[in-house]
């Protein structure tokens, strides 16, 4: 019995080491601090442009493991996912003090530096801090506080699970990307809709209860405590200096997160049933992308179509589908990203498959105007 308990983890974790792949971003990093110059280009270069490449070699996985697959079968799997905040906290405090005491560092190299950690607290450390949140367990969602608070961005965990996941799709959910609209005009609508929104339902939700904002059990207290403490240490390390770098990687680190936002539901909306009811959400109003060397690095994030359509999955047991049960991405999101930022070139690429969605799975729907802004009413019981 040994053995055989022996031989299936060292299965589980020959297939979970793929997704340790993220963890080299810590070794370039601190080879890049180290060296300077043109060496800090590694960060974003493994970080987008490594996986890229692998998408090109390794093609698309379109495997699933049975989503009934045990806990512990998963453990290699949750491993890196737990590995990782504490590893993050020590690249943006270790970078902090590294550039304070780096006298071959010049300005432009350490902005660069941290435009590179912003890439890993946001390509990766937001990105695992959206699955830890989704756990039962209390260590893990700490865990995901923790992330989201070292990028100043803890409302995401409210904003993402009473928000996005029940009014996807809808005129409620400010990160569903509109129709024609440009990613340079949808981040600054979610920079402000979303904290908003988030406050308003967490209002609501302790309304419900009898209770005021202000209540102690409102997580916003914890999330502006977490944030402070972070924004002090920043300070404490390294002054002014070290608190704008912090800063700077946070900003880099949430555009990375709202590029993500963009691409995963862009034009994407659930039917008016009328009398503010919307139906439910299936995995056609999420853009899947089976590019297995981008599920690695993202531990299965373009696998969203199921992610909305079953929440409470962890990263390796989420299902890919086909083309008749989701709309597909021709890229994985590193080439999506770097697509979306110019809106040109991602109407051409997206325009018409959002056409021919409409077309696959709402051929009744014969005026679309009301879905283009956000035209129709929101939903019952939206805050």
């Amino acid at each position: 019995m040994g053995d055989v308990t022996l031989a299936a983890a060292s299965g589980g974790l020959r297939r979970a080491l793929p997704f340790w792949l993220a963890l080299g971003l810590f070794p370039v990093a601190i080879l890049a601090a180290w060296q300077g110059g043109w060496w800090i280009a590694l960060i974003p270069l493994y970080g987008w442009g490594l996986f890229t490449l692998l998408d090109a070699l390794t093609g698309r996985d379109e495997s699933n493991l049975d989503p009934a697959t045990g806990e512990d079968a998963l453990r290699w799997y949750r491993l890196v996912t737990l590995l990782w905040p504490p590893l993050q906290f020590a690249l943006i405090f270790g970078m902090i003090w590294w550039v304070g005491v780096a006298d071959h560092l010049g300005w432009i190299e350490k902005i660069a530096l941290f435009f590179g950690v912003g890439v890993a607290s946001g390509t990766v450390g937001i990105n695992y801090a959206h699955e830890l949140m989704h756990q039962k367990s209390k260590v893990e969602r700490w865990l995901a506080d923790l992330l989201l608070a070292s990028v100043l961005y803890s409302h995401f965990r409210s904003e993402h699970l009473l928000v996005h996941h029940r009014h996807v799709g809808t005129p409620a959910d400010a990160v569903t990307a509109r129709y024609n609209e440009g990613f340079h005009r949808f981040l600054p609508r979610v920079l402000w809709q979303c904290p908003q929104s988030a406050f308003a339902s967490e209002k609501e939700m302790l309304r419900r209860r009898g209770l005021p904002w202000y209540h102690r059990s409102n997580p916003f207290w914890r999330y502006w405590a977490l944030q402070a403490g972070f924004l002090a240490l920043a300070f404490a390390i390294g002054g002014w200096t070290g608190l704008a770098l912090f800063l700077y990687q946070a900003f880099v680190a949430i555009w990375q997160l709202e590029l993500v936002n963009y691409i995963e539901h862009y034009g994407l909306t659930r039917e008016y049933l009328g009398e503010g009811r919307y139906e439910h959400v299936k995995p056609r109003h999420s853009w899947n992308a089976s590019h297995r060397a981008s599920n690695w690095l993202l531990i299965n994030l373009q696998r969203h179509s199921d992610h909305h359509y079953k929440p409470d999955r962890r990263f390796p047991l989420l299902q890919t589908y086909d083309e008749v049960e989701a709309p597909q991405l021709p890229y994985g999101y590193p080439v999506m990203t770097m697509a979306a930022m110019v809106p040109p070139l991602w109407r051409r690429v997206m325009n018409p498959r959002v056409r021919k969605w409409r077309a696959d799975f709402y051929p009744a729907i014969r005026d679309w105007k009301p879905y283009y802004k956000g035209g129709n009413p929101k939903p019952r019981g939206a805050a």
